[in-house]
């Protein structure tokens, strides 16, 4: 067959299945019904209990329902796998509203490279139908503004006005704090991603 009259196929994505091997309770399978991958923090952790809810949002501004969120972070003294804090967890997001959420600890502030101070922050690695790649971005806190200021990444970042994208807006629901972190995967409001 010439080479014109060939369609192109689509590309392999993440999804839609990606909840079976990922999140099988999610997915409604029997194995692993007890997962919890979205709750970090144990009793016995240190640090200061925060939750983080959002959604990732595709091109339309529509929930992305479909999708899945990891996310790495260090502990409250800026410590990667330290004192039985892993620091890695995973979220489906709910199938019907989108939302996304995880119970962690904030994290404390890490080195960078050349041992230049980061600001608290997480990173996270976003999955769904229609992405090739998993997205790599990272949310920062909005409670932190100094230590925005002087992170290295959001230094280097050229357009300032898109840093708002990466950072999380604190609020309190009862005694609990809540950082809202929405994931824009295209359009006017899209999320810097991280070429890794």
């Amino acid at each position: 067959m010439p080479v014109e009259q060939l369609k192109e196929t689509p590309s392999q994505t993440a999804g839609p299945y990606l909840h079976i091997g990922m999140l099988p309770a999610q997915a409604g399978l029997t194995t692993r019904t007890q997962e919890k991958l979205s709750v970090l923090a144990s009793g016995t952790v240190e640090g200061t209990r925060i939750r983080i809810e959002g959604c990732v949002h595709d091109g339309a501004g529509l929930p992305v329902r479909d999708a899945q969120i990891e996310i790495w972070q260090a502990d409250s003294k800026g410590r990667y796998n330290a004192d039985g804090f892993l620091g890695w967890g995973r979220a489906g997001a709910d199938f019907k509203t989108g939302e996304f959420w995880f119970e962690t600890i904030k994290p404390g502030r890490t080195p960078g490279q050349g041992g230049q101070p980061q600001a608290p922050h997480l990173s996270l690695l976003v999955f769904a139908r229609g992405i090739n790649i998993a997205l790599h971005t990272r949310m920062y806190f909005d409670d932190e503004a100094e230590a925005n200021a002087a992170d290295p990444v959001l230094r280097a970042i050229e357009l300032k006005a898109l840093i708002p994208t990466l950072v999380a807006t604190r609020t309190l629901r009862g005694s609990t704090i809540v950082y809202r972190f929405d994931i824009h995967l295209q359009g006017e409001k899209e999320t810097i991603f991280f070429d890794i």
